[in-house]
């Protein structure tokens, strides 16, 4: 009830200012979004588009996913502190790509469940976030079929001094930045520090994060007073597995914590006003993180696991990037990209009482290249590329016993043969000015995607092939139109198509997701596709803006993990535990269906009142082996949620009240077979909540910025629907900036 009367007087408000404003026309604000990878207005793309360019919402949050979950833009899941699995439009993982400065952050390994991924880009250094909301596949491949989360970096500054020479001296900023958090122990540490002269500029960003274990709420709902609370856990005494009572402190989520360090290291090079070079170095390396969620489990009242952890989680980039501007020719604009990443993962797990410990590491380099290239003309656009990324997959597992320190062989989450993935792309977009205020996009890629795994050791799963190939080729596309009214209103309606060719991890896992439950691969996998249609409505005045968008998605040859049987058998032995076979398969057509509204209100010149409210709903029709379509709820489905916030800058101050909510989401509603965890819910479901934060930040000096916040005032125990962990409670952070 409180999330609806939330929203309900913000639209009243909303309401009475479009009655009440001068809505004469006015010279608005052109916001500049980079969606077609150029500058571009955003009133001239149809699809939705929002861009987050607070400095306080980017900077001040303990990761990059907590940035998404603040803004109320974007639903994120959590399996683990250390994580953070963004949702957009009931798409997840693998069919949301990921993007930072310009490059794809999606491997050929990344899953269909929850990832953790996005943690490895640095908030400290990030200068604006990017969300483009549904299948975005023409401009960005496969894998955006939900949309796409851009991360951009900041851009080293040059100095342009007012004294007229060829060569300016040289100029050094840096600023400092402690911040500290008690809900969960948070230590974070950073410095910036940028060189430039009127030419050259370097910029280099360092920053080290140390995370407690999370402390969660602790005001519960009478119907469920026990839930998240952490009544025991697992130590290793006389070299034997002990069950520790935790009882006197049920809100600490007990090995939870995590540290990461990250470097950025930009070089830039302007020769002239029309050329740039830019060299981008990026370092991300965590401690090992534990999976909470699953050192949480219990069989006949014991612990499933006494060990289950991440290792550290190895993200390391370099790129170069070479724009040029006022080219001679048909084409005027150019950059061209290439870059190579390094990424390193691995899993540990130890059953309780077990002195045999599996380890399984995954190691993956990515090659890229893209090439675009922009035509402006006094009444169109035309922007063509060409993109190729290639992915070289390692995976390697053995199993240790602790007590005797013998190492035996198990089976690799991955094919562990010689394993690629490639995607090569050439793709146009054109922009096309009419008159009375109408644009008209449409755009066009063809995608193709191949991917070779082998299998090398066969007898432990008794794989029934020894090889698993793909070789796809699709067609993608996009067509829309919008209206840009002088007073403000914008209409645009378009349609587009998304693609998704099956990846190493959808391919070739082995892999169990809970006791019981085995997923086998299936080489027999096929594409899916999006069809997407929406309709975005908003009215800009420089007094309010109030928007609505309306969505609906026909996801088709979805991929779904089902029952499947393997050599014949439906439950085999695996890690000594009869599990239950799985598959991924494409097993459903599905439909995705959703809207958001979203406005704001300048109150008084300082004063602004904002609000973004999301509903999802999709389902899919299982295809049965008889013939008989079974309607099943489609899992990644969020509940709704959104933000209400109150935001008040004056002079040197500033401070934020802001709810952030979400609505139920039924057991009715999950699905039992996917990435739901219902296990990690009640036996209801997942219980609506809302909570309360607020943010200040004082400047006294240019030099120096001061910043208090509280999350959750209220101290609300919550989790985040399929999350395998409850959220932080009450937490005072405090945050120091010294520039210089």
């Amino acid at each position: 009830m409180r999330l609806i009367l939330s929203v309900l007087v913000f639209f009243s408000m909303s309401l009475n200012l479009l009655a009440q404003s001068d809505t004469t026309t006015k010279q608005l604000k052109d916001v500049v979004i980079y969606a077609n990878k150029f500058p571009t207005l955003s009133k001239n793309i149809v699809q939705r588009v929002v861009s987050l360019t607070d400095k306080v919402l980017i900077q001040q949050q303990a990761n990059t996913a907590d940035i998404l979950t603040a803004s109320g833009q974007v639903f994120v899941q959590k399996s683990q502190a250390g994580g953070g699995s963004p949702v957009v439009r009931g798409f997840e993982a693998s069919r949301v790509l990921l993007m930072v400065d310009g490059i794809r952050m999606n491997s050929a390994i990344f899953r269909a469940g929850h990832l953790q991924n996005i943690i490895t880009v640095d908030n400290m250094i990030l200068d604006r976030v990017e969300i483009l909301y549904g299948p975005s596949s023409t401009m960005y491949g496969s894998d955006a079929l939900g949309g796409v989360v851009n991360l951009f970096t900041k851009q080293p500054q040059l100095f342009i001094s007012n004294v007229i020479s060829k060569k300016a001296p040289w100029k050094v900023n840096s600023n400092l930045v402690y911040r500290y958090g008690n809900g969960q122990n948070e230590n974070r540490q950073h410095i910036d520090v940028n060189i430039a002269n009127n030419k050259w500029a370097y910029l280099t960003s360092f920053t080290t994060s140390s995370f407690g274990d999370m402390r969660q709420g602790n005001k519960r709902l009478a119907a469920y007073p026990d839930f998240g609370k952490r009544f025991f856990y697992v130590a290793r005494e006389n070299n034997t597995d002990v069950l520790k009572d935790n009882s006197a402190s049920v809100n600490i989520q007990k090995f939870s914590g995590y540290n990461q360090t990250d470097l950025l290291q930009k070089l830039l090079y302007n020769p002239n006003e029309n050329t740039e070079h830019v060299l981008n170095i990026q370092l991300s390396n965590s401690s090992d993180i534990n999976r909470y969620d699953r050192l949480t489990e219990t069989s006949n009242g014991l612990p499933v696991f006494a060990e289950w952890y991440y290792g550290p989680q190895v993200r390391n980039m370099v790129s170069y990037k070479l724009s040029k501007e006022k080219l001679n020719g048909f084409f005027q604009d150019l950059t061209l990209n290439a870059n190579y990443q390094q990424l390193e993962e691995s899993r540990m797990t130890r059953r309780f009482k077990s002195n045999n410990k599996d380890y399984r590491f995954e190691k993956v380099d990515i090659f890229g290249f893209n090439v675009d290239l922009l035509h402006q003309g006094n009444s169109s656009e035309l922007h063509v590329g060409v993109e190729s990324y290639y992915n070289k997959v390692g995976s390697t597992a053995y199993r240790n016993n602790i007590a005797t320190n013998l190492r035996s062989t198990i089976a690799t989450r991955y094919s562990d043969g010689p394993t690629n993935m490639a995607n090569y792309a050439i793709y146009a977009q054109h922009t096309q000015f009419l008159k009375r205020n109408w644009v008209l996009n449409s755009g066009l890629r063809l995608n193709n995607v191949q991917l070779n795994a082998h299998f090398k050791d066969t007898a432990l799963m008794h794989f029934p092939f020894t090889d698993a190939n793909q070789n796809n080729t699709a067609m993608t596309g996009n067509l829309g139109m919008a209206y840009n009214g002088a007073d403000g209103f914008r209409f645009a309606f378009g349609a587009s198509s998304g693609f998704r060719s099956p990846n190493v991890d959808d391919l070739t896992k082995v892999f169990d997701t809970r006791t019981g439950y085995v997923v086998v691969p299936n080489k027999d996998l096929k594409p899916e596709y999006t069809y997407n249609t929406e309709l975005n409505v908003s009215k800009t005045t420089s007094s309010y803006s109030i928007g609505a968008s309306l969505f609906y998605t026909w996801f088709k040859n979805a991929l779904v993990v089902d029952n499947f049987k393997w050599n014949n058998a439906s439950v085999i032995l695996y890690q000594g535990v009869m599990s239950d076979v799985y598959a991924t398969q494409n097993k459903a057509e599905a439909v995705v269906y959703g809207l958001n509204v979203n406005g704001s209100a300048n109150l008084t010149p300082n004063t602004i009142l904002a609000a973004t409210y999301t509903y999802t709903k999709g389902n899919y029709a299982d295809r049965k082996l008889d013939g008989l379509n079974t309607a099943l709820p489609l899992d990644h489905i969020p509940p709704a949620y959104g933000r209400v916030g109150l935001k008040q800058d004056v002079k040197k101050f500033s401070a934020e009240l802001f709810t952030v909510f979400n609505g139920w989401k039924h057991i009715e509603d999950y699905n039992l077979n996917g990435e739901d965890n219902e296990i990690y819910a009640t036996k209801d479901g997942m219980p609506a909540w809302q909570i309360w934060n607020i943010n200040t930040s004082y400047q006294p000096t240019k030099k120096l910025n001061l910043s208090f916040q509280i999350e959750n005032i209220a101290d609300l125990n919550y989790r985040y629907f399929a999350s395998g962990i409850s959220a932080l409670g009450r937490n005072y952070v405090v945050s120091c900036k010294y520039s210089f």
